[in-house]
């Protein structure tokens, strides 16, 4: 029997159908291709604008990558929110603010700041919202200096004129004495002159050092290193924030919490 498909009769009385079939399936393909063409465009524009934030925010000359995610930020809000007492969004949002002077003091300034994006954006955060008893600042071990000029943008969004001393022995790479200056700078600070910053050349155990830097009292002392507590907690004011790294809390100071990688104490 031959096929109904090669009949003449068959042909001529399915020809409509077949016409309508075709028409259908032309428009189904143009309207797929259409929105295939979209997708290689979008697609085309998500590469160049993840090429132009990694060249922005990668880990290159830096301790890590600045690119947080939801995940991360989320924690770091619940944990600064416990150091704090926070129970608003205040934290959310000075991590967000955190976060951007982390981005501009980078781009800007030579070199980096030490740490993560969660510890570095949770020091900027915990610190000013703990709520300081002065605008003293002590910072053991400086690096560039890129976060003592952030924790002072920080603390100024508060009302404080935060001074900063720096002890740091600035003896050649990555720190040097000039590129601490100039960093510096970025955050309002003028190296020498006594109502902004000073730089003390040299390291914290040296007694001579700390007899230098004890003619205040710091209401916040941020330690990077391993230097003698004890000491840190003769220069602190009372009520004051230390933050600490991986070191044992020594006597005289009350625990606070962790954020990300740091300790964080009031003494008592």
């Amino acid at each position: 029997m031959p096929s109904l498909l090669s009949n003449r009769l068959a042909k001529r009385v399915l020809r409509p159908a077949f016409a309508l079939v075709e028409q259908r399936m032309e428009r189904v393909t143009t309207a797929f291709q259409s929105d295939l063409d979209a997708l290689h465009h979008e697609v085309a524009d998500l590469r160049r604008q993840s090429y132009g934030l990694g060249l922005l925010l990668d880990q290159a000359g830096r301790d890590g990558h600045r690119m947080p995610t939801a995940t991360q930020v989320d924690t770091l809000v619940r944990e600064v929110r416990a150091v704090t007492g926070d129970s608003g969004e205040r934290a959310r949002h000075d991590i967000t603010v955190a976060y951007r002077h982390l981005v501009a003091l980078e781009a800007l300034g030579a070199g980096g700041l030490a740490g993560t994006v969660s510890d570095v954006c949770g020091r900027l955060a915990t610190v000013p919202l703990l709520g300081p008893p002065n605008g003293e600042v002590l910072e053991i071990g400086a690096l560039h200096g890129l976060f003592a000029a952030a924790l002072q943008r920080m603390l100024r969004r508060e009302g404080v004129e935060a001074r900063l001393t720096i002890v740091d022995p600035l003896d050649g790479p990555p720190t040097r004495a000039h590129m601490v200056r100039a960093n510096l700078a970025l955050g309002g600070a003028v190296p020498g002159a006594a109502d902004t910053a000073r730089i003390e050349q040299g390291v914290f155990g040296d007694p001579g050092v700390r007899q230098r830097i004890a003619d205040r009292r710091y209401g916040v002392i941020v330690v990077n290193g391993d230097p003698d507590l004890a000491a840190v907690r003769e220069l602190a004011a009372p009520g004051a924030i230390v933050v600490l790294g991986h070191q044992p809390r020594p006597a005289g100071l009350t625990g606070l919490g962790r954020v990300a990688d740091s300790v964080y104490c009031r003494v008592d």
